[in-house]
């Protein structure tokens, strides 16, 4: 089963496949986020060599001109590494590294969103990075915080490109909204504020009626296709993929790969049982 899974889901254990899988989704019209599985590091090594993973496809995307970019979680670069010299700063110097890399090449960083325990300092990491390399810089919203509203307006004041997801971690309801109608009503009208924004955004979901919403109202608001891109999992909704490719949507898989895979399925699996039935769900669909 897990075989099945990683091969439905990852994009193999190496950087090789994983961009041999970023290839073919730019030949079918798809740009493509990867990710090099890992998280919570707890050694300084360990920070360097996922950090020289990163720098190893960067340096692919740029050779081969791929229509790509890289997403990595701040505990996989040491933030959460206690001692001199460790922890936030070394993060920060780390990813430092890897935004001049992309911004050298004409790539991108994002840096992903990890549970509310760090939501602030990624934004201000994220926001300190992008004042040395405009562009080439971004974070991750989460719908389901409360706060997620307020981080947009401050994130779009500064030109900071976004991905807005509806957030996979349990939160307590002191900080997120409970409901899951609440949270896609939040999502949607989130949606609608940044594809109307000068600033390019991403828009993931696999929600098909809140895909179908958001074509309805960029229609009627004349917003280009271009202002914005919808995001997915690999192997996750390709049908909905490969729709929105031939309506002219800009479309991003978020390509995970690795060999953390199987630590990375059991985490987001126990930290919202929701997690389990939607991977059950498409592991059967086209």
């Amino acid at each position: 089963m897990g075989r099945r899974v990683s091969r439905r889901f990852i994009a193999g254990m190496t950087v090789e496949e994983a961009i041999a899988v970023a290839v073919q989704l730019n030949s079918e019209g798809i740009d493509v986020t990867l990710d090099s599985l890992g998280e919570s590091v707890t050694e300084v090594s360990q920070a360097e060599e996922s950090a020289a993973t990163y720098h190893q496809l960067l340096g692919e995307i740029g050779t081969r001109r791929l229509r790509a970019n890289v997403s990595l979680k701040l505990t996989q670069m040491g933030m959460d590494i206690g001692g001199h010299g460790a922890g936030p700063g070394l993060a920060e110097d780390i990813v430092s590294r890897l935004v001049e890399h992309a911004a050298r090449i004409g790539s991108f960083v994002r840096v992903d969103m990890e549970g509310s325990d760090y939501t602030e300092a990624t934004i201000a990491m994220t926001e300190r990075l992008h004042q040395r390399w405009p562009g080439a810089v971004g974070t991750v919203l989460q719908a389901y915080l409360y706060r997620t509203a307020g981080d947009v307006e401050r994130l779009l004041a500064q030109g900071i490109r976004m991905r807005l997801c509806k957030g996979a971690y349990k939160e307590p309801a002191e900080i997120a909204f409970p409901a899951k109608s609440d949270v896609d009503a939040n999502y949607v009208k989130l949606t609608k504020r940044l594809v109307t924004s000068p600033v390019f955004c991403g828009i993931a979901t696999h929600d098909e009626v809140i895909v179908e919403e958001l074509k309805t109202f960029v229609a009627a608001q004349a917003v280009e296709k271009s202002a914005f891109e919808f995001q997915m999992l690999y192997g996750v909704r390709r049908d909905l993929q490969r729709k929105l490719v031939a309506a002219g949507f800009g479309v991003r898989v978020y390509v995970p790969f690795g060999r953390e895979w199987y630590p990375y399925f059991m985490r987001r699996l126990a930290e919202r049982p929701a997690n389990v039935l939607f991977l059950a769900k498409n592991f059967f669909k086209n």
